[in-house]
């Protein structure tokens, strides 16, 4: 358990280790720390044996760390009272809020995060980077943001992202419309996109 503890301290708040320790007992499970994943910052998987793994991004700002591991012990809490049941249904979401409340404390988040959050919990969505004003919270406390969002970027601004060149167009609705250079395909980007503009 000092091991356990040890690790945690390096990613989390410190005042949320003895409290995601707790999880870790309540819901057993081997807690993987992998490299940056550009489509996802954690999941769950479940083998044939019974066993569950948690995986988390290492590269994630201690308040993103947390958040996403909460969201996976949901998935593990739901699948175990439910077994299949939408993977961000109601379900889910009622887990999701339970086992974030014992967090919900500014001793654990920054004031600016904390109220974002609450706000974000009444209705939780599949990834918290959809609440634009909570991924900007979250984005201040990030130790490698020399990245720029897409929605900061002016319109036919040229940027790369994930190895390819795009040109940003216009909004439509929620998302950016965007060019890729190279294939003239269209593509759309969330407006919280991290890329990189070229000068």
């Amino acid at each position: 358990m000092e091991t356990k503890k040890k690790i945690l301290q390096k990613y989390l708040p410190e005042k949320s280790v003895t409290q995601v320790l707790q999880l870790l007992t309540d819901y057993p499970c081997h807690l993987k720390i992998v490299n940056k994943r550009s489509t996802k910052h954690g999941d769950v998987k479940r083998f044939a044996d019974g066993k569950v793994q948690i995986t988390i991004n290492n590269d994630l700002n201690p308040y993103r760390f947390l958040l996403t591991l909460v969201h996976e012990f949901a998935h593990l809490l739901t699948f175990k009272e439910y077994k299949r049941v939408k993977p961000h249904g109601l379900e889910w979401k009622r887990n999701f809020k339970l086992l974030m409340l014992p967090f919900l404390h500014p001793g654990i988040f920054p004031d600016e995060i904390l109220a974002r959050l609450a706000s974000y919990l009444i209705n939780p969505k599949a990834s918290s980077d959809a609440d634009v004003s909570l991924s900007l919270a979250m984005r201040k406390y990030d130790i490698n943001t020399n990245k720029t969002l897409i929605f900061e970027l002016p319109v036919q601004s040229k940027f790369h992202y994930n190895n390819r060149t795009y040109i940003k167009g216009e909004k439509r609705r929620t998302r950016y419309e965007c060019v890729e250079v190279q294939t003239h395909k269209k593509y759309i980007f969330h407006p919280n996109a991290e890329v990189d503009l070229i000068q």
